[in-house]
């Protein structure tokens, strides 16, 4: 995982006020909770005293009580009470755990993992979805979150995996793509057509008005959207568990109907309409080995491949960047 960088986590609906959450995410145990100002709280769930799951304690006060021997904690993994030691005692510095910043913003719960020195004011998101209106739901896949995130960058398998949705038509002549990189922004432009036979794909700096073409956007470390149409939007945020899985938030974002019945009908149609294809990914990506993709690795990429490319290369520039030493994986 890219260090120094904010992550989904958790959308904000899956946090519930005074029911502490226990969560695996980048390869770590957590848990979430709100305090009394309903701001999501993250630390370690691990308590230091006797290595208890925090996650199966209370919320008293806003603040993390442990299961065990009722220590508290606060939102900064500090322990603030030891009851048997007294209200009145000082608690040792050393008392706490791990903690993570969060930041709550369109209907998601970011963690910062990394550095607080380094720590963005706020995340990145695709800001124009706030006129939208969405349906949302989550699904669980035992693979490496790069793998996932490179099936949505890949537009030579929707003839094939997608073939009576997203890829009728028989277009498997892949032209191009176009792939820009600004400011951790990547987008590509797909330009897919039939095989007359006759036709040889366009390189990428062959194709000079790619802008009108259709595109698709991926922002590191782990969201993405399509652009469907100006008003349907397709949404998608890959949380790392760990090495071997992820949990993806798939979200159905559309501006077309906003009458509050018909709207919620739209929604969910476009909610079912993105599990079928997303289900249809699921059943092949699942089976390629390795499950992690590496910047280098044993595979004859293509020229059609040339997202997955670059977000591999961008990838690996950002962890040599960032990450520690123990934390290039």
């Amino acid at each position: 995982m890219i260090y120094n960088q904010w992550y989904v986590v958790l959308e904000s609906k899956e946090l519930k006020r005074n029911h502490p959450v226990q969560v695996k995410r980048l390869n770590e145990k957590m848990v979430m909770w709100r305090d009394e100002n309903e701001k999501a709280c993250c630390i370690a769930d691990k308590c230091c005293h006797r290595g208890a799951s925090l996650s199966c304690g209370k919320i008293k006060d806003g603040r993390l009580e442990c299961p065990f021997h009722g220590f508290i904690f606060d939102e900064t993994g500090k322990v603030t009470l030891i009851p048997a030691n007294g209200k009145n005692r000082i608690v040792p510095e050393t008392m706490n755990v791990k903690s993570y910043k969060t930041c709550e913003e369109y209907g998601f719960i970011f963690v910062w993992w990394g550095d607080d020195d380094k720590r963005t004011a706020a995340p990145f998101f695709f800001s124009e979805l706030r006129d939208f209106s969405y349906s949302s739901f989550k699904d669980h896949w035992h693979t490496h979150y790069s793998r996932a995130i490179e099936n949505q960058l890949d537009v030579v398998h929707l003839p094939f995996i997608h073939r009576t949705t997203i890829g009728r038509g028989n277009k498997t002549l892949v032209n191009g793509p176009v792939v820009t990189l600004e400011n951790d922004l990547l987008t590509f432009y797909v330009n897919n057509v039939e095989d007359d036979g006759k036709t040889i794909p366009l390189k990428p700096n062959e194709i000079t008005d790619y802008q009108n073409l259709f595109h698709l956007q991926f922002h590191y470390p782990n969201i993405w959207q399509n652009f469907i149409t100006d008003k349907i939007r397709a949404f998608a945020a890959f949380v790392p568990v760990d090495e071997e899985n992820t949990i993806i938030y798939i979200r159905y974002y559309q501006r077309m109907i906003r009458i509050p019945l018909l709207k919620e009908l739209f929604n969910y149609i476009g909610k079912i309409s993105s599990i079928i294809i997303l289900r249809q990914d699921k059943r092949i990506v699942v089976t390629q080995i390795p499950a992690k993709s590496e910047f280098s690795m044993d595979e004859r990429l293509i020229m059609g491949d040339k997202p997955i490319v670059e977000y591999r290369r961008h990838r690996h520039h950002l962890m040599e960047t960032n990450n520690p030493v123990s934390e290039l994986s």
